[in-house]
């Protein structure tokens, strides 16, 4: 099943000096701001290896304001193989396919105004101000803006995974915790809010769709209710267990990478694979879906031995080959942070940019809206709570 290309750039995107980096970058990008920012290109620009002309000379400038360009390549007016390689610079800084041609995408990028930068660079900085992290040897950083899993050993990226994060009525939390164990074939537990959202919906519609699925559901004693004896028309079927077996259909597919926290919020496999392939990869209820998951479960299990010895792809898939749960502790959890980062720096000065998708850059000196309520990741069964706009939801 085809993934997503991303960038398999060694350097992560959060690490101790992340925060410091990126505000340094903030007033940087206030200064070019206040010189009068950079200039933009018409909508519906394309420009291309070859092309000539005045727009040419006008995207050089806009590069080499950002330091993709030198300075004093802004005046030649050809696309030629220097004007490539920093188009593609600008487009691995902001996570778009290298293509090093400017289309649709990569002009909206470039025409975002400088101010708007720092905003970005500002209110990134802001979430992570206060972090306590437990930076180590090896540990795991998802940027969700960015919907990609960085597994990060020695300071350096050692493998990154296109992943698929939480919708935008769904959002998937901020968290700092730790790795705890792997699951093999795991079953999955319904949390009370998608049994109203979902299931409750789908059974009205279709009365055989928890056989469908292979969801059962279990009293307070742990035995099996026939569906038929609930009323479907009502919210009783919250006061059960649904549980779903494990298998090739199980929501959670057939790895789930557990992490405690609040949120009840944790990185596993899925059965719907061709979401990968997409670009804006924002699908999921709160948790965090992960492309070749068995590669990443067997970089966790690293130091963790089971029966045959070391973890490896092969006893993964033995394991799974095997249909039955099994829940394989680390021996040492690694540390894992989601992040929310529209702007960060990179310790070489570099700058990157993502998207905002959960519109939480907006900038405080704006007039702030009633505060609303942010549903928490419907994996989880707290209730939303109302936070105003720009607050932090982070677990400790």
């Amino acid at each position: 099943m085809p993934v997503a290309t991303i960038s398999q750039d060694s350097r992560p995107t959060l690490d101790a000096s992340t925060f410091i980096n990126t505000m340094r970058a903030a007033w940087t990008y206030k200064r070019i701001a206040e010189a009068g920012g950079w200039p933009s290109l018409p909508t519906g620009t394309v420009l291309k290896t070859g092309d000539k002309g005045a727009l040419v000379a006008t995207l050089r400038r806009r590069l080499a304001l950002e330091g993709d360009l030198p300075d004093n390549a802004t005046t030649n007016t050809v696309f030629d193989a220097e004007l490539i390689s920093a188009v593609k610079r600008f487009q691995a800084r902001h996570g778009l396919p290298e293509s090093g041609a400017v289309r649709a995408r990569t002009l909206e990028a470039l025409n975002v105004p400088a101010l708007a930068r720092h905003r970005q660079l500002t209110a990134s900085a802001q979430r992570l101000a206060g972090s306590t992290f437990a930076f180590g040897d090896r540990y795991v950083v998802v940027n969700i803006p960015s919907a990609a899993v960085e597994a990060v050993e020695r300071g350096q990226v050692a493998r990154r995974f296109v992943a698929i994060a939480g919708k935008v009525d769904r959002p998937s939390p901020t968290v700092e915790t730790r790795v705890t164990a792997v699951n093999i074939n795991p079953t999955w537990t319904v949390p009370v809010s998608l049994i109203k959202k979902d299931i409750i919906p789908h059974v009205r519609k279709d009365p055989a769709y928890l056989e469908k699925m292979k969801i059962r559901i279990l009293d307070a004693k742990g035995q099996e209710v026939d569906p038929k004896t609930l009323d479907w028309s009502t919210e009783k079927a919250v006061n059960y267990t649904l549980r779903q077996d494990p298998g090739a259909i199980n929501s959670l597919g057939q790895i789930r990478i557990d992490m405690p926290n609040k949120h009840a919020v944790y990185m596993h496999d899925t059965p719907k694979k061709q979401l990968f392939a997409q670009d804006a990869r924002f699908h999921s209820s709160g948790c965090v879906r992960v492309a070749d998951v068995a590669d990443f479960a067997e970089w966790l299990l690293r130091g963790t031995n089971g029966q045959a010895g070391a973890w490896t792809r092969d006893g993964i898939a033995t394991a799974i080959a095997g249909a039955t749960r099994q829940d394989i502790r680390l021996d040492k959890p690694v540390p894992v942070a989601w992040v929310y980062l529209t702007g960060y720096a990179t310790a070489d000065g570099a700058v990157h940019f993502r998207d905002d998708v959960y519109g939480l850059d907006t900038p405080k000196s704006d007039p702030l809206p009633e505060p609303k309520v942010i549903d928490v990741p419907a994996t989880a069964s707290i209730k939303p709570k109302p936070l105003a706009d720009g607050a932090k939801m982070t677990t400790r």
